[in-house]
């Protein structure tokens, strides 16, 4: 793993100014919005669950749902051997750019396309994540059925890592999130995404035929330069698609800032706490 790489990639500790207008879905700007801006937030969650599975040299990783890559930026950094596979072709091409360079290790592999094209032929898997947040995802059937999938290629015993909201009353980003709830429902009814509810992981795990092994909590802030930056991070999230659909651009935006408002610093930052939760899961 090239140091340099990961030294220009790692997201900065301060909140990240961006003064370009909210990019539509779907788009590559939308796609950097989510890189420069949102992805950044749950670092906190990727390094516990790698401080707490002891992941570095010798550790073969399979993302799911990886993304633009950052998860498994962080990863590689350790030592660890990385795949990673997303439906988003568009944040794919930018985790190549950041994981596969000019003189990169072999065996950093990010691929489109079914889960096995994820496997390199040679040793299994033996940590799986997916940490995109349960409740957050179109369909729990889906990221079921990959889980599944997954597991076929992992070694018998391998950590699965699943990712999702803590508690409703300690994540202040759930109020803000139902504006895209209230404002899809006339198109979707109840059919949209939620936050996770106590067991939700506990269930995936179990229907993906996984066996429990220790969860925790992590401070995950949510932290923005500006009130523009807070708009345009939230929007790249995907959660908001829904309300964009059935509403104008610009009423979102203006129903989202007035959501944001109270959580409005007086230096203009926008800071919101939340906690999220991950559970190691073991395959059979």
């Amino acid at each position: 793993m090239s140091p340099t790489l990961v030294r220009h990639q790692l997201p900065n500790s301060g909140p990240m100014h961006c003064d370009r207008p909210p990019a539509p879905p779907g788009s590559r700007a939308r796609t950097r919005d989510w890189a420069e801006i949102q992805e950044r937030m749950l670092v906190p969650l990727y390094e516990a669950a790698y401080d707490r599975l002891g992941v570095g040299p010798g550790t073969r990783l399979l993302g799911l749902g990886c993304g633009s890559g950052l998860a498994l930026l962080l990863a590689a950094a350790r030592g660890a051997q990385v795949s990673g596979v997303d439906a988003d072709e568009s944040r794919l091409e930018l985790a190549r750019e950041r994981l596969t360079p000019d003189g990169m290790p072999e065996h950093t592999r990010v691929v489109s396309g079914g889960l096995e094209a994820a496997a390199s032929g040679e040793a299994a898997f033996n940590v799986i994540t997916a940490f995109h947040p349960v409740g957050c995802v179109s369909s729990v059937e889906g990221l079921t059925v990959s889980l599944a999938t997954a597991v076929g290629l992992a070694e018998r015993g391998s950590a699965v890592v699943l990712g999702g909201w803590g508690p409703v009353e300690r994540c202040a980003t759930a109020g803000v999130l139902q504006v895209a709830r209230r404002l899809a429902e006339p198109s979707m009814g109840f059919s949209g995404w939620r936050l996770s509810d106590r067991d939700d992981l506990e269930e995936l795990a179990e229907r993906a035929g996984l066996r429990p092994d220790g969860s925790g909590r992590v401070s995950c802030p949510f932290g923005y330069a500006d009130m523009a930056s807070a708009v345009r991070g939230l929007l790249s999230t995907g959660l908001f698609d829904a309300a964009l659909e059935a509403a104008e651009q610009r009423q979102v935006e203006k129903e989202l800032a007035e959501a944001l408002h109270p959580y409005q610093q007086a230096d203009g930052t926008v800071w919101m706490a939340n906690v999220f939760r991950y559970l190691i899961a073991r395959t059979r």
